[in-house]
């Protein structure tokens, strides 16, 4: 209530430095559209996209006392506090690294419309809608039955804002409404738009920006989900301070504060309220507000040759919804907090000659943590308490390392060493060839098992503190990448990717979703990759 009450003063404060009697000058419609076709092999579990992956059946309790934290509750919990538990009944998984699954092949488009307008006094206003989907899923008739029928639409508001320059005869420049947010190389912040599903990401927000030639500072607030009447402050806010110095010559230098506050309620029961009250005296319900607070520093630049491109941060705050997911028992972990660093470093060399090839090298960081392994005492303790696995949270990053497992550019808990070569070969074709190495940073503790066909059963699933350590080796991926400008406006690419299925990768590690989704497999077969996408912008 409190955040919203401040957002509104300050704008009602800058509306009444906003020109009076604009009038308008110039409109253009403009839009793009991308068509894109995907085939990944032995990637996916089928026909469905999460499979079990250590069998149980309710009420059997197979992993008693271990704070899991699947990728279910994780989902649910994000959006809805009576979510369910994970109780140790199994570890979800989306992956198969098996040949015995159907290969996922599919087109996806994404269409975009957008008109703009200039007013006097430096005021301007953007509205843009898309639509995105597969094809096959909208088709308008039935073969069978020769029906048509119309179906639902899809078409959506990607972007609504209104911009107003020179505010208070300053270079400060006003946008509000729902809007792109793109810093840096968008290794945090940007608009999703590159990868497969690239359906974008847009913010309802209120941004400040103030720029000279040699710097620029970024404030902004945006809203993230809205609970309406049914809590008095538990809306989601994402803020955030973002500033550029470019006084030296090449280089740019970049510092950012990032903090997103979820302040949505939540309970692990809902007793009668004398079982409440004592829960709340010993605290055993208590959850606060989640603040995940982001500082870091960027520079990029270059000389004699040679680029370079280095990002730092480190996360802290409360992490109780995090922590609320970690339920072995009755109870999650309401003392979980945000303590990891990311990084990423990429260093390059462009040769003076005809195709322009340059070579590099490349270091990505994003620190996790996996402390669902429990030891004999914490498991016949009925006093222990979880301790939720809280790993970087990489945001709403456009940084996208591998079409396996990586997709919604969400990987964490690893690090990834990579290298190679871009070409130019023409003015208007561009080659890149990848090398990529990942790793886990810390392994899953699995229950000591035995397979059975597809399916790994524990040997003593109720003594669950007896485990052993999953490998840490995730694989090897080899990438080609092609890019071809037909005109300015309509380019054509294509990739193909090679992922060495690790150990790490079939046995199990909490990498995905922000280290809350295991890659464990039912097989270990290699991953291949292919993509072809056309592009047009009008």
């Amino acid at each position: 209530m409190k955040t919203r009450l401040i957002g509104v003063l300050v704008a009602a404060l800058i509306v009444t430095a906003l020109p009076i009697g604009a009038e308008l000058q110039n409109v253009q419609v403009g839009g793009e559209l991308r068509i894109r076709y995907n085939y990944i092999v032995n990637n996916y579990d089928t026909p469905g996209m999460m499979a079990v992956r250590w069998p149980a059946l309710p009420p059997v309790n197979w992993l008693p006392g271990r704070p899991v934290g699947d990728a279910v509750s994780a989902m649910v919990s994000g959006w809805n506090p009576a979510a369910v538990r994970n109780n140790g009944l199994g570890i979800l998984s989306p992956y198969s690294w098996d040949s015995r699954n159907h290969t996922a092949d599919f087109f996806e488009q994404r269409t975009r419309l957008n008109v703009s307008a200039d007013f006097t006094q430096g005021v301007s206003a953007f509205i843009e809608f898309d639509s995105y989907g597969n094809w096959g899923s909208d088709f308008r008739s039935d073969y069978i039955t020769g029906r048509d029928f119309i179906g639902s639409s899809d078409v959506q508001l990607f972007q609504a804002y209104v911009q107003a320059e020179n505010l208070f005869d300053l270079p400060l420049r006003l946008r509000v409404g729902r809007q792109e947010l793109k810093f840096g190389n968008e290794w945090l912040i940007g608009n999703k738009d590159n990868g497969p599903y690239f359906p974008g990401l847009s913010f309802d927000a209120l941004r400040l920006t103030y720029a000279n030639e040699v710097a620029s500072l970024d404030a902004w607030a945006a809203q993230l989900a809205d609970t309406g009447v049914t809590e008095q402050d538990g809306d989601v806010w994402f803020y955030g301070l973002y500033g550029s110095y470019m006084g030296i010559e090449d280089w740019t230098l970049d510092a950012y504060w990032l903090w997103l506050r979820d302040p949505r309620r939540l309970a692990d029961t809902n007793f009668p309220w004398f079982v409440e009250w004592v829960e709340d005296l010993f605290g055993l319900d208590d959850y606060g507000t989640t603040n995940l607070h982001t500082i870091g520093l960027r520079a990029a630049g270059g000389f004699a040759g040679f680029d370079v491109q280095a990002e730092a941060a480190y996360q802290f705050g409360d992490a109780d919804r995090i922590g609320y997911i970690f339920k072995p028992g009755l109870y999650g972990d309401n003392n979980a907090s945000f303590s990891n660093w990311g990084g990423t470093v990429e260093v390059g060399y462009t040769f003076d000659a005809a195709t322009r090839p340059r070579l590099y090298l490349g270091f990505d960081y994003y620190g996790g943590e996996d402390n669902r392994d429990i030891n004999f005492w914490e498991w016949i303790s009925p006093f222990n308490r979880p301790k939720a696995s809280v790993s970087f949270n990489r945001l709403f990053s456009d940084r996208m390392y591998s079409g396996f497992i990586d997709l919604n550019n969400d990987m964490s808990n690893v690090w990834v060493g990579r290298g190679g070569v871009n070409l130019v070969p023409t003015e208007s074709t561009f080659v890149v060839f990848d090398i990529s190495y990942f790793e886990t940073l810390n392994a899953f503790h699995a229950p000591v098992s035995f397979d059975v066909g597809r399916f790994r059963i524990p040997v003593a699933p109720a003594l669950s503190f007896w485990t052993t350590r999953n490998d840490k080796d995730l694989g090897w991926q080899f990438t080609l990448f092609g890019l071809y400008n037909y005109t300015e406006d309509l380019s054509f690419q294509a990739q193909i990717s090679h992922l060495l299925v690790g150990d790490g990768l079939t046995d199990g590690s909490f990498i995905g979703w922000n280290g809350l989704l295991s890659s464990q497999g039912t097989g270990s077969n290699d991953g291949t990759y292919i993509t072809v996408e056309t592009r047009l912008n009008f």
